[in-house]
């Protein structure tokens, strides 16, 4: 018999597998060429930089051709109604005199002038009572605003003499 334990000798094959093992992986590390890994790196962040910037010019234009969309739908008059400061047109200006001086008045009940006097009558009874309205000259009693007060006085002073 020898004084060899069988246990010990499967620990030691079994380190020096181990070693071996380890002494081979040293090997195929040192085989590494470093620089290239570097490269390749480089390189890879390079096309990562460069696809970003392509992107980013891509989602700018979207955005661009979305906003011209949004323009072009939109109604650009939308915005451009009549205003309470507008100058007041020839009828319009004939109308609030004719309602400041009680010639003309809302008939009751609808919205159409009618004259209450002498002289001529409105000539677009309706039309006149809705732009009188949108611009506020007038209440929906028929009666002028402060709005139409001053429309009346600038559609005066704009008068030739």
């Amino acid at each position: 018999m020898s004084d060899e334990n069988p246990d010990r000798s499967s620990f030691e094959d079994v380190a020096r597998a181990v070693a071996d093992e380890a002494s081979r992986m040293v090997e195929r590390l040192s085989e590494i060429d470093v620089d290239e890994i570097a490269r390749t790196a480089s390189a890879e962040a390079e096309r990562a930089k460069q696809w970003l910037d392509e992107l980013g010019g891509w989602l700018r234009e979207q955005g661009d051709v979305v906003g011209r969309v949004r323009v072009a739908g939109e109604d650009p008059l939308r915005r451009a109604g009549p205003h309470p400061l507008d100058l007041p047109t020839g009828d319009q200006g004939l109308a609030l005199a004719a309602l400041d001086s009680g010639r003309w008045r809302l008939e009751p009940g609808t919205s159409a002038l009618a004259l209450h006097g002498e002289g001529p009558g409105p000539s677009d009874a309706l039309g006149l009572v809705r732009e009188l309205r949108v611009r506020d000259w007038m209440t929906a009693d028929g009666e002028l605003t402060l709005a139409g007060r001053g429309a009346l006085m600038r559609w005066l002073d704009a008068a030739p003499r």
